[in-house]
């Protein structure tokens, strides 16, 4: 089985739910460095293919020998030419596709008003087209809001609700949507799969709630037992409703600017469509509440498969982190202390849970480090982690991504993605019975090493007590 988006938030969940049926599935990422599975899942029944789907050559690393595939890609860059982007992924995966042994495509897209489509929701609509085009019969889902542990829409609600006992919000919290629990997504994706009552026909997927975003707001901020008011001002604009999430939730500029884009757009289920696709598939969505409670759940034991945080739409940058596993050694200024440890796995404990709630050391001035970089627009310290005491390549980790995380080795590599007039690592290694913490900063010009100079003193304070709390704490 065929798996495109194998790093993203849907395709991570979808890996262990294929494997669960039988298959053996392929998974397609443009870097092996990103890809993690569960540990449930025997390598047998896994196998990584780089590919870009950019770049049809590389399409060639993919077996011939599929018997279906999900295409789970896609982008909420505000690029100008991400849409064409999108489409030349639709045009080369459908060109492939058709020589292969392939019966069936599963095209996860969003909820579709054909009256009025956001940027973003036009794109998915062109994807779609294109798939249906094909000679391999495809089906569409379309989903609305997903409620999950690490989802986009979720983490916004959250944030809000968690954040503000007053809010004044944007007049379209009135706009009304029909949210769905990930569980049930990923349960239409499989119980839709060679379904021939499914072949070339889209269907939208979503509860039996049709409800506003202020009425969600407000059934989350009850679940947690918070009372919260909201008033609704009609003189935000879209940028400065963009500028509203982007401060107050931990969502990227770019994703805020994408979603308010189709929030102010009413999408709801066609009825007729909901109920086939269910008897089709034989599943039956569970409510808002219930979603948010199953989340909530998750949350609380820590069960975060996946999270929207990962994904390079919260980077400053969509590029492969095997360009930056190389350290660079020359023309770089480097910052490296040792420690002695008393426990070596207590010691890879604390380093391997570094940020997010459980914070750095130095605290206070990372704090301060992490407000300048949101200013001008760097993610901060709001992308926390995804899990609390594990990291894996490609992981967000505050405004690093994790590069090599491996702790039986006792070796953890990260790349800033803070705004920097350069380029930076902060690496850890235990060797010989010490704690090695070294940040290497490569320059970009003469702003670089000026930046590099100003906050010399600084690192002397927050490196020199770091790596001594990290090993003997």
């Amino acid at each position: 089985m065929l798996l495109t988006g194998a790093t993203g938030y849907i395709g991570k969940r979808m890996i262990d739910v294929i494997a669960a049926q039988g298959y053996r599935v392929i998974c397609c990422c443009r870097d092996k460095n990103r890809f993690s599975k569960s540990v449930d899942i025997n390598d047998s029944q896994v196998e990584v293919v780089e590919v870009d789907f950019l770049k049809p050559e590389t399409l060639e690393n993919i077996p011939k020998d599929i018997s279906g595939a999900y295409y789970l890609m896609h982008s909420m860059s505000n690029s100008n030419d991400y849409a064409e982007k999108e489409k030349e992924c639709a045009v080369n995966f459908s060109n492939f596709i058709e020589n292969t042994e392939c019966k069936h495509i599963i095209y996860l897209s969003g909820l579709v008003n054909e009256k009025e489509l956001s940027q973003h929701l036009s794109s998915r609509f062109e994807v779609e087209k294109i798939l249906m085009q094909c000679k391999i019969p495809a089906t569409v889902l379309r989903a609305g809001i997903i409620i999950g542990s690490g989802s986009a829409s979720f983490e916004i609600i959250r944030d809000l609700v968690e954040k503000l006992p007053i809010m004044i919000a944007p007049r379209w919290l009135h706009t009304k949507c029909q949210p769905i629990g990930i569980a049930n997504v990923l349960d239409f994706l499989i119980f839709t799969l060679f379904k021939e009552k499914a072949y070339r026909r889209n269907f939208d997927i979503g509860c039996d709630n049709v409800l506003t975003y202020k009425e969600m707001l407000l059934e989350f901020a009850k679940i947690r037992g918070l009372k919260r008011k909201i008033f609704t001002v009609p003189v935000m604009t879209p940028k400065l409703s963009s500028y509203w999430l982007y401060f107050i939730t931990s969502t990227s500029y770019n994703l805020a600017s994408a979603l308010v884009g189709s929030m102010k757009i009413e999408v709801v289920c066609r009825p007729e469509s909901l109920l086939e696709i269910k008897q089709i598939t034989g599943v039956q969505p569970f409510s808002y509440d219930t979603a948010l409670r199953r989340t909530l759940a998750k949350i609380q034991d820590k069960e975060i498969i996946s999270s929207w945080k990962d994904s390079f739409i919260s980077s400053r940058s969509d590029s492969n982190l095997k360009n930056y596993l190389d350290v660079p050694k020359y023309g770089c200024f480097t910052d490296l202390r040792t420690a002695e440890y008393d426990d070596r796995e207590k010691c890879l404990d604390r380093v391997f849970s570094l940020g997010g709630t459980n914070g750095w050391y130095g605290q206070s001035l990372w704090k301060i480090r992490g407000f300048l970089d949101l200013l001008i627009g760097g993610p901060g310290l709001r992308r926390g982690r995804t899990h609390p005491d594990q990291l894996h390549e490609g992981d967000a980790l505050d405004f690093w991504r994790v590069l090599y995380a491996n702790k039986e080795e006792g070796k953890l590599i990260l790349f800033a993605e803070m705004k920097l007039p350069g380029e930076a690592w902060l690496m850890f290694k235990t060797y010989k019975g010490k704690l090695w913490q070294k940040a290497v900063f490569r320059p970009h010009g003469l702003t670089g090493r000026l930046y590099w100079y100003s906050v010399l003193p600084f690192h002397g304070i927050i490196f020199k007590g770091m790596v001594r709390r990290l090993a003997k704490e």
